[in-house]
């Protein structure tokens, strides 16, 4: 299991579209090799740190295989012309969620990443794509993207290849983790193996261990949303 790295993208924080707030989001392809480290790669920021970045979203990977369905489905967008639509600092094709597990190790370029968890869309995505409620429709797709955490540091560059070296947990694709996330949600099996799974963050593993212990599913209104008005400002 391997690909090429199409693009290696990083970006600083900015305005996002034509609103005040401040996001990383806005992503430039890099020509050259770019150093990865722990907390990502160089040149690379986020403006929300409670929610983006850190050890364990040092990375974010999103297929460029789901571009056309974005367009079928959203119509043309000038984001959508070119890989970065999504803040994403890896591109590729030939691996979508259903492919890749939790846990799973790979060599990127001189570093190696393992697979976190998957993306949970937010609300700025709707003003990214000038497209209200864009947020709960990439939610409900399943089409994410993910996050790597950085086990060893090196050079990477676009071109490099992404390659598979250890699956510790064949059971879980990202794929089947969105499914009880976001579907199956009060399936007590999977619940109770995910709130377990050393592979996934911490942060993932709370959560299903409190929908097993409540039985409920927390409320997405203000991520998928914002505060009012948020996502048309």
């Amino acid at each position: 299991m391997k690909c090429t790295v199409e693009s290696l993208l990083v970006g600083v924080g900015q305005s996002l579209g034509a609103s005040t707030h401040v996001s990383g989001i806005a992503k430039e392809a890099v020509a050259g090799r770019t150093w990865l480290d722990k907390l990502g790669f160089d040149g690379d920021e986020q403006a929300d740190r409670k929610f983006h970045g850190g050890p364990d979203k040092a990375v974010h990977h999103y297929a460029f295989d789901h571009y056309s369905y974005w367009t079928a489905q959203i119509g043309a967008r000038p984001v959508l012309t070119r890989p970065g639509a999504f803040g994403e600092n890896l591109s590729t094709t030939g691996y979508v969620e259903a492919d890749v597990c939790i846990g799973d190790v790979f060599s990127l370029g001189e570093a190696v990443v393992q697979v976190s968890q998957a993306r949970q869309p937010c609300w700025k995505l709707n003003i990214r794509f000038d497209c209200p409620g864009m947020s709960a429709q990439v939610q409900e797709s399943g089409r994410t993207g993910w996050y790597y955490r950085v086990l060893s540091p090196g050079w990477v560059a676009p071109g490099d290849t992404l390659a598979l070296l250890e699956r510790r947990c064949p059971d879980w694709p990202l794929a089947r983790i969105l499914d009880v996330l976001y579907r199956h949600t009060t399936d007590r099996e999977a619940l109770s193996e995910l709130a377990q799974l050393d592979a996934l963050m911490e942060s993932w593993r709370k959560l299903f261990a409190r929908r097993l212990e409540r039985g409920t599913v927390e409320d997405w209104s203000f991520r998928l949303n914002g505060a009012a008005g948020e996502a048309r400002s």
